[in-house]
Order: C-alpha cells, then sequence, then structure tokens
C-alpha cells in the first residue's frame, strides 16, 4: 500500500468512530441490569444502515426492529424544531465530525434501550424566546424511558432545553456530552415521584444560564468529574425529594455552585473544585452510596478541565478548548455551520448567522464583531470572561433600533432562597476584557412598583469596557461598575437612584445622563463626568454624588441639582460646570486649574485608548 494510501487510511480511523463503537456497553446506571434489560447496548442485536436524510433517519428510528443507524453528513429536521420518537433498541450514532441533526432532535416516549452518540444537535431556537415558553423544541426529551446512553453529543441552540431527562425515566447515563451557548442546560424531573436514577460524568456545560444541572427527585443522581464553565444564575441543583452526589467535579465562573432547594433535598459532595465561583455550595443529607450500584474509576478533579475540554463532545470534532474559545482562534476559524467566526451578524428574522447574542458572543472568536440587525432582543447576554476583545455594535447606528432587554431586578427573590443582585438580574455583563458595545439600546425592564430595588441595565467586571453610543435604561442602578476601568462615550444613561454604582473607575464623556426621580447620579467607585448633560424634571431633588470618588468637570446641569449636591463621606469636585443646576458654594468643593490637569479622561484611564 502507498504511504499517501496509508496515511488517508489512518487519518480516516482518527476521525471516523469505529462501527463497535456503536455495540459498546454504557457505564453507569445505563449499564445496569435492571426493568428486563440487561445494560444499554441500543440497536447493537440488530443490522447496521447509514442515512444521510431526514426521512431515512426517522424511518429506521422509529421501525420496530433494533437497527445501529449511522449518521453521515447534516441532517436538516423539517418542520422547525421536529423531533423523531425514537423506538426502543436503537444506536443513532455520528459518523465522524460532521455529523449533526438541525433544527430539530429526538424524542424517546416510554422506550428502552436507546444509544445516541457522537451527534451535533443544534439550532431549534426561537427568535425572541429566550425563556422557552412558546415552543417546546429540546435537543433530547425523554418521558418514562429507561436504559438511555447519551454519549459524546455537543447540544446547542435549541427551542427549550438541551437535554430534558422526565417523568420517571430510569437508568440513565449522560457522558462526554457538550452543553453550550443557551439558557437552560439539563432537566431533570417532572415528576412527583423519587424514581430517576442517572449518572452524569465528564460533561462540559459552559455558557449556559441555568438547568446545569437541575434535578428534580431522583432516587439517585450521581455527578462525578463534570466541567460547569461560565454561568449565569446557578450551577447544580437537587429540588424536591432528591438525592444527589457530586464528586471530583470543577466549577468555574458559576455562582451557586451546588444548591439543595427544598427541605427534603440531600446532596453529599466531596473533591470538587470552585473557582470563581461564589455563593451557595450545600451539603444535606446523606444521599446514597453510588459505589453500591456499580463500580467508577475518579479523575482527579483540578485535572477535570483538561480532559474534558480535550476528550468531551463528538467524536473526531473539537468542541471546545479549556479557554472556552469553541476551538476558534484570531485567524476566525470557521464554526460548525462552516460560518467565518470573525464576523458574525445576529437577526432575528432567520437572515442572521444567529437569532440571539448569547449564541452569537459563544461562537465568537477573540477580535470578532458581532453585529445585531434591528429589533428587540429579550434575554440577558453574558460576555464570558474568556470571550476577549469583542465588539458588539448595532446595524444601522441608531440605538434605538436595537433595543436589549430583559426584566430581572437586583432584589428580586430567587426562587431557592436569596436575592438575584446586581451581579445576576443585569441585562447585559460584560466579564471579558477588552468589549465595546456600540449603538445598542440596553434596558432593564424591571417593575419598579413590584420590586424596588436596583435593576442593572449592564453590569461591567471585565477591563477596558467601552460603550459607544449605547442608551443604557433601568431603575435604580442603571450602570453597575465593577470592573476596572469602564469608558462611556455618547451615551444617554437614564434612571432614578445611584445611576452609576460599583466599585470600578468609570468615565462618562459626552454623555447625557437623565434623572427620572429623586436621588443621587454616582454612588461607589472613581467616577469622571467629563461633558455631556445631567438632566432630569424634579426641580432641586438630585445629589451628584453620595459615595466613593466623583468629578463633574465642563458639564451642563440641569435644575434638578441640589443646591449641596455632594452627600456621605466622598470626595467630589466641580470644575466649570454650567445650567441651571451649577453654581460655585462652600457645599460644592471646585478644583484648581492645575488640578484639574490632573483629572482627564487620559488619566482616568491610565493609558488606555478606546
Amino acid at each position: 500500500m502507498r504511504a499517501a494510501a496509508v496515511l488517508a487510511l489512518v487519518a480516516g480511523l482518527l476521525l471516523i468512530p469505529a462501527p463497535a463503537q456503536a455495540e459498546e456497553r454504557a457505564d453507569g446506571f445505563a449499564g445496569l441490569n435492571a426493568l428486563g434489560v440487561d445494560g444499554t447496548t441500543g440497536g447493537a442485536a440488530g443490522e447496521t444502515v447509514t442515512v444521510d436524510n431526514a426521512a431515512d433517519l426517522e424511518r429506521y428510528a422509529t421501525a420496530a426492529e433494533p437497527y445501529v443507524i449511522r449518521v453521515r453528513g447534516s441532517i436538516t429536521m423539517e418542520p422547525y424544531g421536529k423531533e423523531i420518537a425514537v423506538a426502543s433498541d436503537k444506536s443513532i450514532v455520528g459518523e465522524g465530525a460532521g455529523a449533526e441533526v438541525v433544527h430539530g432532535g429526538f424524542f424517546l416516549n416510554g422506550v428502552h434501550n436507546v444509544i445516541i452518540r457522537n451527534l451535533t444537535i443544534r439550532d431549534t431556537y426561537v427568535p425572541g424566546d429566550w425563556d422557552g415558553k412558546t415552543k417546546d423544541y429540546d435537543g433530547i426529551q425523554m418521558d418514562g424511558a429507561h436504559h438511555v446512553w447519551i454519549d459524546h453529543n455537543h447540544f446547542t441552540r435549541t427551542g427549550d432545553g438541551l437535554l430534558d431527562i422526565r417523568r420517571d425515566s430510569d437508568y440513565v447515563t449522560v457522558s462526554w456530552n457538550v452543553f453550550s451557548d443557551h439558557n437552560k442546560a439539563v432537566g431533570v424531573g417532572w415528576t412527583s415521584n423519587v424514581v430517576t436514577k442517572v449518572t452524569f460524568h465528564h460533561n462540559w456545560i459552559r455558557g449556559t444560564h441555568q438547568r446545569n444541572a437541575s434535578i428534580d427527585n431522583t432516587e439517585a443522581a450521581h455527578w462525578y468529574n463534570n466541567y460547569v464553565q461560565d454561568t449565569a444564575m446557578y450551577g447544580t441543583m437537587i429540588r424536591g425529594g432528591g438525592r444527589l452526589v457530586v464528586e471530583n467535579s470543577y466549577y468555574q465562573g458559576v455562582p451557586d455552585p451546588i444548591v439543595a432547594k427544598d427541605p427534603a433535598s440531600q446532596v453529599v459532595q466531596r473533591g470538587n473544585v470552585l473557582r470563581d465561583s461564589p455563593g451557595r455550595s450545600d451539603s444535606a443529607g446523606a444521599a446514597f452510596d453510588p459505589s453500591a450500584y456499580y463500580a467508577y474509576t475518579l479523575d482527579p478533579a483540578e485535572r477535570v478541565p483538561g480532559i474534558v475540554t480535550r476528550g468531551a463532545g463528538p467524536l473526531g470534532a473539537k468542541a471546545g478548548r479549556a479557554d472556552g474559545t469553541d476551538g476558534t482562534d484570531g485567524a476566525g476559524r470557521a464554526d460548525e455551520t462552516g460560518r467565518n467566526a470573525r464576523r458574525i451578524t445576529v437577526a432575528l428574522d432567520g437572515t442572521g448567522d444567529y437569532a440571539s447574542i448569547q449564541a452569537a458572543v459563544g461562537a465568537a472568536p477573540r477580535g470578532a464583531v458581532i453585529t445585531v440587525e434591528p429589533g428587540v432582543y429579550r434575554e440577558m447576554p453574558r460576555i464570558w470572561a474568556g470571550r476577549r476583545d469583542l465588539t458588539i455594535k448595532g446595524a444601522t447606528g441608531d440605538p434605538e433600533d436595537v433595543v436589549v432587554t430583559y426584566d430581572l431586578s437586583a432584589d428580586a427573590a430567587k426562587f431557592y432562597g436569596g436575592t438575584w443582585g446586581a451581579a445576576q438580574s443585569a441585562t447585559l455583563a460584560v466579564l471579558a476584557d477588552g468589549v465595546t458595545v456600540r449603538d445598542l439600546t440596553l434596558h432593564n425592564a424591571a417593575d419598579e412598583t413590584v420590586n424596588p430595588g436596583p435593576a442593572p441595565a449592564v453590569r461591567t467586571a471585565g477591563d477596558r469596557t467601552a460603550l459607544d453610543g449605547a442608551r443604557i435604561l433601568g431603575n435604580g442602578g442603571v450602570l453597575q461598575s465593577d470592573g476596572p476601568r469602564a469608558y462611556l462615550r455618547d451615551c444617554y444613561v437614564e434612571g432614578d437612584a445611584d445611576i452609576v454604582r460599583g466599585q470600578g473607575t468609570t468615565v462618562l464623556d459626552g454623555c447625557t445622563i437623565r434623572s427620572t426621580g429623586p436621588g443621587n447620579v454616582l454612588a461607589g467607585g472613581t467616577v469622571l463626568v467629563d461633558g455631556g448633560r445631567l438632566e432630569g424634571d424634579a426641580a432641586r431633588t438630585v445629589s451628584l454624588g453620595s459615595s466613593g470618588a466623583a468629578v463633574v468637570r465642563d458639564a451642563w446641569l440641569g435644575a434638578h441639582v441640589k443646591d449641596d449636591p455632594w452627600a456621605g463621606e466622598g470626595r467630589f469636585a466641580e470644575y466649570r460646570n454650567t445650567g441651571p443646576g451649577a453654581a460655585v458654594t462652600a457645599d460644592r468643593p471646585q478644583l484648581t486649574d492645575r488640578q484639574a490637569a490632573r483629572h482627564t479622561v487620559e488619566r482616568y484611564l491610565a493609558g488606555w485608548r478606546p
């Protein structure tokens, strides 16, 4: 055999799973002999067929006979969101790196002995339906199924949950999967019975908001060697009378990483790593002993990110890297759809690369530009820490054309106790360095009559965040500036009390700040207001600042500003302000010309030139 042929054969063997993989036996709970099924072997007893279209995939997946169904290439489901009703004794296995199901998924209803492996299942998101309330388009949904093995898949951007294990499904193993760039990741439960036994190991959950996983009323849920990275709301939760064991897993950038929600919920955790993951890390009750059910081997928790990011997802296809950049690099590698990830378009009408800003962020490599077409985007985008040097801009240049909105107040109650706080309630949160947001409206629409506390439209936590020509709207605390440096140029900022909050350094350059009620304009951190206008309607009701260090210079001040506008113990000063709210009195410290030379945009930004 010629050398070239040998190399080609070897490459093919590396990229394409061998047929024997479809015949492997599941580990964890799916590998046990119970309910009349001796482990999960899928369609190994039947014929092997290869499909490359939706009709054949459905034909064999729904057949009464056992089949090993090898999926070749990309299969698009019609109608949009269709879930194939898989019958018992089936293996559905992707053949190589490009095997995927697009615009649909699978439904396992009352069946048993099913394996789904080595597939990408993606893109049933309904534009504008961030909460997944209009269509129940899951990647895989199961009701009352047992002996199911979900292995080496990538789930992303579905209409509701990425994976839902529901209604007394039992003896399930979920291993080596990637769940990414979506609101709801994995849910288990939807039952009052305490029945389900499920194993999760070596999965990578990243860039998601909730259900990471949410596990309800399980007799035994074993969660080990999983990597949960960059989530917005909470990590792994046990609910109802469920029992959960969390072992040697790694949580990075996950608020409330391990939660026992209800009085009857039991969770035992050991050997986990919690990095930049504040909040609840619960232990409650004795749960159960996984080794009483099956043998397993734990990888050291500190090695889990490397092991999982290299091994999870479809075999022969890198689903991502340890830095969370989805395998893309500065050269602009195409994503799984074949699109160039350096120039990304978001549109609600289906003409863009993605229908949500969060999905676009998940696909973006360093230095990418995300252009958002006109529309109202009801979602809570997070610019994760690994997504550095991104630009997100409105397509028209008019921020009123592109509105990003959500309605969560900082004082709103979490459904599992406590309040969300400014960090988790912000409509847009910038956690990465070097992010520019241009020509967008960012709105927190929380009802102040229900939750009167802060309602941040934007939170900055990374360094070098630039907001250019943006409209930032909310109630109190509309801009939460917690990162080292944030720069706002020609922005419109509207709120009531403590409009700009946080501990970082914030520069507002030529911005209009409108007070919609009495209170403070600035509260906390180091703030420079240079130029622009401070506006409001109620005369002499607004203080300029209450804490931190603030300078307001060369700005127009409306009549809403109090005669003695500085409250609290902060360090405050003004310089050359004009308008009906400006004055030079003993209550209003003024900079000298020499001092003013040290309070400039350039000095506050400390070498950064946006």
